[in-house]
């Protein structure tokens, strides 16, 4: 069955309740397919209660959901084709990675036991183990144990790859090693939606993202077109950055202020060499200009008036 709307995940307000508190309320997520969409929320957001609802984890209170083309009353015929990681690996520290696996694989009953091996190896070489394949779990770096924790989830082919927070704890090596894995699977079709706090990892692999606040989907779409949302800043580098700050807001500049040795603003409609004409004319020492666009991290704080915190 093809996707509805080309959408690997869609949903249509759905909402999650504990009690009287509304952990998620009434989202229409949309991640298309073949697409790496970046989930990101800040702390008590909602987003890692979403995720347990798409894979069947817990029941939602309200609201429908369609993965990989079946409703949630269906749900357990798309899930086969589903691969995730939710809150960490668990593997047996005295087995080996590929013993791992082959316990993961004996266990799972739409597994086809004869192929075992030979799906065993594939995954391990694609997450860049198959050289590690027989050192023990316990010798494992943590990069390598998420690998391994994605290879179990590839151990039958996946159309979907649910991570939640895959690089939590990693060091930079660690990090880079799952953002190109995410990366070739995504090239390869697989439709990956990864929830994470490393929002500059995220800018760079993610070609969407949805930001959750306070259970609300607060902002959806392409990576661009959620960016393009804010407006880029003009910093202006002058002798007198006061007097720098007041030609500005008087050009009809927003948000102005001041920092050690400049000024900044957002432009809006206001031409950024205007703005320069206008120092110079006053007499001002300009030595430096350049309009800053907003990182994603700029835009996700714009959009939820806090900082980002490592859980949700």
């Amino acid at each position: 069955m093809s996707e509805p709307d080309h959408r690997a995940v869609s949903t249509t307000a759905l909402s999650k309740r504990f009690g009287h508190q509304l952990a998620v309320d009434g989202i229409d997520l949309a991640v298309p397919s073949g697409a790496v969409y970046g989930f990101l929320g800040p702390n008590g957001s909602g987003k890692t209660t979403t995720i347990r609802m798409l894979l069947g984890l817990i029941a939602p209170t309200s609201g429908s959901l369609t993965l990989l083309g079946a409703p949630l009353e269906r749900l357990g015929t798309s899930l086969p084709e589903v691969g995730a990681l939710v809150e960490g690996p668990a593997f047996h520290l005295y087995l080996s990675g590929r013993a791992n696996l082959r316990r993961l694989d004996a266990a799972d009953r739409t597994a086809d036991p004869r192929s075992a091996s030979r799906r065993i190896d594939e995954a391990l070489d694609r997450v860049g183990l198959l050289a590690a394949a027989d050192k023990r779990y316990r010798a494992y770096s943590l990069g390598m144990r998420q690998r391994l924790a994605i290879a179990a989830a590839l151990l039958t082919p996946k159309r979907l790859l649910v991570l939640d927070e895959p690089t939590n704890g990693l060091d930079p090596q660690g990090t880079r090693e799952v953002r190109h894995l995410v990366s070739s699977l995504a090239d390869d079709g697989t439709t990956v939606l990864v929830s994470s706090h490393l929002l500059s990892e995220v800018e760079q692999v993610c070609t969407h993202v949805g930001v959750m606040h306070v259970g609300h989907l607060v902002a959806q779409g392409p990576v661009a077109s959620i960016r393009a949302g804010s407006a880029p800043v003009a910093r202006i580098e002058v002798d007198r950055p006061d007097a720098a700050a007041g030609i500005m807001a008087e050009l009809g500049v927003t948000e102005v202020r001041t920092v050690h040795g400049a000024a900044l603003g957002e432009l809006g409609p206001v031409p950024p060499e205007k703005v320069v004409a206008a120092c110079v004319h006053a007499g001002l020492a300009v030595t430096g200009f350049r309009v800053e666009r907003p990182s994603l991290e700029d835009t996700f704080v714009a959009l939820t008036g806090e900082g980002f915190d490592v859980s949700g």
